[in-house]
């Protein structure tokens, strides 16, 4: 089974022409920009056109459709999910895309103007791609590989099943979402209407990734409360929040801050400070891999806000705790590890070596695997995600959509062995 690279690049070029960034400030309405559901029309109609049934495109711009079973009617349904959206941290569009045939190693001018230089000294993995096709842009905008390398890898494996009628394979499930980038697309999948056994994200990083660990997550609010006089006669009266704000800050563990953490390591970041000294929001996030650590670390910022309490007065530091999502691993070690199996072993088929590291973030998977779908998360190939320095090499797309593929011969050998499959 291989996939053609000449039409991995159309595709993937045609789906880069829609501006799709969402917008973490809306969430009033799904999806959050007007571009994600044209994105979502589009990709309905083609779905049908290369021969999938039951396509549904519902008003929040959720895509579900169904190549059915061929040959093996008792096999599981496997499920491929991926995200239309692209992030809001760099310029989304018009993308101008910038194909560097058998790289060699280089710096790369990506535009004249400025010049704006690709240089190797800055990301050198790109090395490990030497004489290989990757795609670039000119520089001023992300390429968009998170996740619409994703979309392309599952359109082309479901297009070339449909082409290759002697492949047998059970019933599969495709879902496309919105959103994914500000963290509300699992919000509104139908786990139930999806239908699927068991499925994969196809939002991963470069080749060979495959996850299914990640950060428990929450994001918690804290407002501090002031008191504001004329400075002129604010000796002993004066409480300013944005101080008692600063004093929250340093009081956090030093070392437990995400420039200076990896791996399992978990840590506290404020991202956001608004406000003055009546009122001021402080925006955070909570991090770590072991649930007993995470609850800990929630508990210590409640320990924080009684000292402060304590010191200033009752009220005057609030928490609005919000839990996230929580690690895969917990639904997956629960009698669901073959679905990693089956993804390492369509990788080795494919001619990947398996990169299994934790996840030093989220995805949808997570979400949904406490919803009841196990769904680790399979690569897609791209690199340097949410920039524009992100490039995306061919043959690392190409394989990704091998390995869907494979999971899709895999899953229907497993049902006619005779090995069962989950039990959530």
């Amino acid at each position: 089974m291989e996939l053609s690279m000449d039409v991995l690049l159309k595709r993937f070029k045609d789906y880069i022409r829609f501006d799709t960034q969402s917008d973490e400030d809306n969430d009033a309405v799904c999806p959050s920009t007007p571009g994600q559901m044209i994105l979502a029309r589009h990709l309905a109609e083609e779905l049908k056109e290369i021969g999938l049934q039951d396509v549904e495109l519902d008003h929040h711009g959720y895509i579900m459709a169904t190549l059915p079973e061929h040959g093996v009617e008792t096999a599981p349904v496997v499920g491929f999910i991926a995200h239309v959206d692209t992030s809001p941290d760099a310029a989304g569009g018009p993308v101008h895309p910038k194909l560097v045939k058998d790289y060699d190693g280089g710096d790369i001018v990506l535009n004249e103007e400025g010049p704006i230089v690709f240089r190797t000294e800055e990301f050198p993995e790109v090395l490990k791609y030497k004489g290989q096709d990757i795609l670039f842009t000119d520089g001023t905008t992300l390429l968009g590989a998170d996740d619409k390398a994703g979309v392309t890898a599952i359109v082309s494996a479901m297009e070339y099943l449909v082409k290759h009628p002697e492949i047998q394979h059970g019933r599969i499930r495709i879902g496309f979402t919105p959103d994914e980038e500000t963290g509300r697309s699992a919000a509104l999948f139908d786990v139930k209407k999806f239908g699927a056994d068991f499925a994969y994200t196809v939002d991963g990083g470069e080749l060979g990734g495959l996850e299914y660990e990640n950060f428990n997550a929450s994001n918690p609010v804290i407002t501090f409360h002031g008191r504001s006089v004329h400075t002129g006669d604010a000796k002993g009266k004066m409480l300013n929040a944005l101080t008692v704000a600063a004093e929250w800050q340093q009081m956090l563990p030093a070392g437990d801050k995400p420039e200076y953490t990896e791996g399992h390591e978990g840590f506290f970041h404020v991202y956001k400070m608004t406000g003055g000294v009546e009122s001021c929001t402080m925006n955070m996030l909570i991090r770590d891999h072991d649930r007993q650590k995470f609850e800990a670390r929630k508990k210590y910022l409640h320990h924080m806000a009684d000292f402060l309490n304590a010191k200033y007065g009752a009220g005057t530091v609030e928490i609005k705790p919000h839990d996230v999502y929580y690690n895969m691993l917990e639904k997956i070690e629960d009698g669901n590890l073959f679905v990693v199996d089956l993804a390492r072993q369509a990788m080795e088929a494919a001619g990947v070596v398996p990169d299994i590291q934790p996840i030093r973030g989220g995805t949808d998977g997570a979400q949904l695997s406490f919803r009841g779908l196990p769904c680790p998360n399979l690569f897609t190939g791209g690199a340097n995600f949410h920039g524009r320095f992100e490039y995306l090499p061919l043959q690392s797309l190409k394989k990704a959509g091998e390995t869907v593929l494979g999971i899709v011969v895999g899953a229907a050998k497993l049902e006619k062995q005779g090995i069962g499959y989950g039990n959530h």
